[in-house]
């Protein structure tokens, strides 16, 4: 049975059509609920799997976790109440705690830095939703059989030849006003974000190349544009 973790907490009906005898199961956590409604579907229809759970956030996906057995999730990046990077974290401390949990794969858009902050912070897999959808399912069926679920497979190198690869178009923005010395105050104004979405964009930029600080954030771009 589906269980859906946006408030109020409620059952959902059974999954579309029979599952094998022992399926994979799965759970999803998504921002959108047209794209958890779109999984449902997809792998409602698929006897190979069991869906179990269905959350609108970070925060549920991880009460879920705690919650209910499940062998693969599948996650968004951008999510309110805990993205990705914050719900494989938190999985990192409960994994120390001795607990069984699922194997994660994330499922957003195209972004090289993304994908590598995943796999460094142990996530199974990663597919852009630019891929045809019947893709995910190969990717988690592989995912729950052991294996690792990467497409790019020169991460490495492309952010060596180019540091700021792995950068959103909006964050090579970002770090170029930052060059320029906008406090996050000025950023926000800037680019007509809140104070937080402006924090959360620069911690993803940090993030990504591997800087602990703006000063060092700034000094990469340097660097880059002496090269």
């Amino acid at each position: 049975m589906t269980r859906t973790l946006s408030p109020p907490l409620t059952d959902l009906t059974p999954a579309l059509g029979g599952a094998e005898a022992n399926p994979i199961r799965i759970g999803f956590a998504d921002k959108n609920p047209l794209v958890l409604r779109g999984l449902q579907s997809l792998f409602g229809e698929d006897r190979r799997f069991e869906l179990v759970v269905s959350a609108s956030d970070g925060e549920r996906f991880l009460d879920a976790v705690t919650r209910f057995e499940f062998d693969v999730g599948i996650i968004g990046w951008v999510m309110v109440n805990g993205d990705g990077r914050a719900v494989l974290e938190a999985l990192k401390a409960l994994a120390l705690a001795g607990r069984a949990l699922p194997r994660i794969v994330v499922y957003t858009g195209a972004d090289l830095g993304v994908a590598r902050m995943a796999m460094r912070l142990g996530a199974a897999g990663f597919l852009s939703k630019s891929e045809p959808p019947e893709r995910l399912l190969d990717v988690v069926a592989e995912v729950a059989r052991g294996r690792m679920m990467f497409p790019f497979l020169d991460l490495g190198r492309a952010a060596a030849a180019d540091p700021l690869a792995c950068l959103t178009g909006r964050e090579r923005e970002l770090l170029e006003r930052l060059a320029e010395g906008l406090s996050n105050e000025g950023l926000a104004r800037c680019f007509g974000l809140s104070p937080n979405t402006v924090k959360f964009h620069l911690r993803n930029l940090y993030e990504k190349l591997g800087a602990a600080n703006r000063a060092q954030a700034v000094a990469v771009l340097l660097g880059r544009d002496r090269g």
